[in-house]
């Protein structure tokens, strides 16, 4: 039965939505078995160490640009139409956002998706964090902090179309892309291997990034075949899970698409993944200050990621892995968000753990 066929027996939106399930489902196994997370690789990082936890990233990302763009160069994909690349960007929102979504990872120990994931294998945490992390990235998308999210990402802006494309400004192709993606893939594998993260945390690791890929192939394939406009997209988290909790909430009918398919897919796909590796164990906070931290991580991420035009998977990976300017601006201001709360707050905090210790055993 070919795919026309499919779609006109199940309908456009019942496929996108089982596209958009088989893709969460693959990213949240593979996900929970990798361990993937950009906190810790930034970490990591920040520490002098060129360690597992930035392996498994580096990993990920490469596999997302090399396969994407390798799928653009052979004629299999075309992005053009996608947000990240057609609609008009805002730098200011991806330079703003990006700080402020990478300095709230810190502070509640996960990015989004990396929330959605833990939720899955029982952590409360996780789970109570992710929810306020959607009802903030609700109200910045439609609610009272619009306004806010509105005024500063017209602050600096950039047309839609080739100026968004990272490749089209430096001149070259989706092949030196994917070639970028393949050199990327090469130093992975040597972190990987000097590291010794191990065959099958290796290839989860880079079944995440060919998730982000498997994303475009299919909003992409079924646009071509949809009788109805279908938006092309991959992987994000942010405004996906608002629209997800928005729709469970609104509406008697939860109204289908790949986004409605993802996100529970990735819970799933984490969980199923938890249960065979026996990592499933239900977790809480510790107290009360605790918990503040992780709300206030939470606020960030969610008006952040909203600023930015997505998560660290949502803009750092999937609006990589097509040169989007914003997306690698975001990426980059990430990092740095995160590094600077890491400094200023955990590594400041172990830092001052010994001296506390020794004062406390001397009195």
């Amino acid at each position: 039965m070919n795919l026309d066929l499919l779609i006109e027996r199940f309908g456009e939106t019942a496929a996108l939505t089982a596209g958009g399930l088989a893709v969460g489902l693959a990213f949240g196994a593979c996900a929970e078995r990798s361990k993937f997370c950009l906190r810790a690789a930034v970490i990591e990082f920040s520490e002098g160490s060129f360690g597992p936890k930035l392996a498994v990233w580096l990993l990920t990302f490469s596999a997302a640009v090399a396969a994407t763009q390798a799928a653009i160069s052979t004629g299999l994909l075309d992005v053009s139409e996608a947000r990240q690349l057609a609609a008009t960007g805002s730098l200011s929102g991806a330079a703003i956002g990006g700080l402020m979504f990478g300095a709230g990872m810190v502070l509640s120990r996960g990015c989004a998706s990396r929330l959605l994931v833990l939720s899955g294998t029982g952590n409360l945490r996780a789970l109570v964090t992710g929810l306020i992390l959607t009802i903030v990235a609700q109200a910045s998308l439609r609610g009272v902090l619009s306004p806010a999210r509105e005024f500063l990402s017209q602050l600096w802006t950039l047309p839609g179309g080739a100026a968004r494309n990272l490749l089209s400004v430096a001149h070259v192709g989706s092949v030196v892309g994917a070639s970028l993606g393949a050199f990327g893939l090469a130093v992975a594998f040597w972190l990987a291997w000097r590291n010794r993260i191990g065959i099958v945390n290796g290839i989860a690791a880079i079944g995440v990034g060919l998730a982000v890929t498997a994303g475009w192939l299919v909003t992409y394939t079924l646009s071509l075949h949809a009788f109805e406009p279908t938006t092309v997209k991959s992987v994000s988290f942010t405004g996906p899970s608002a629209d997800t909790l928005m729709g469970l909430i609104n509406s008697p009918s939860v109204p289908l698409g790949f986004d409605i398919g993802l996100v529970p897919g990735v819970f799933a796909g984490s969980l199923v993944a938890a249960l065979i590796g026996r990592e499933w164990k239900l977790q809480g906070f510790h107290d009360g200050l605790s918990m503040g931290r992780y709300a206030a991580g939470a606020f960030l991420m969610g008006f952040g990621g909203m600023l930015a035009g997505g998560c660290a998977v949502g803009a750092g990976v999937t609006g990589g892995s097509i040169f989007a300017v914003t997306a690698w601006l975001a990426l980059a201001a990430m990092w740095l968000g995160a590094l600077v709360m890491h400094t200023l707050i955990d590594a400041k905090a172990a830092a001052l753990a010994p001296a506390l210790t020794t004062n406390q055993t001397g009195n």
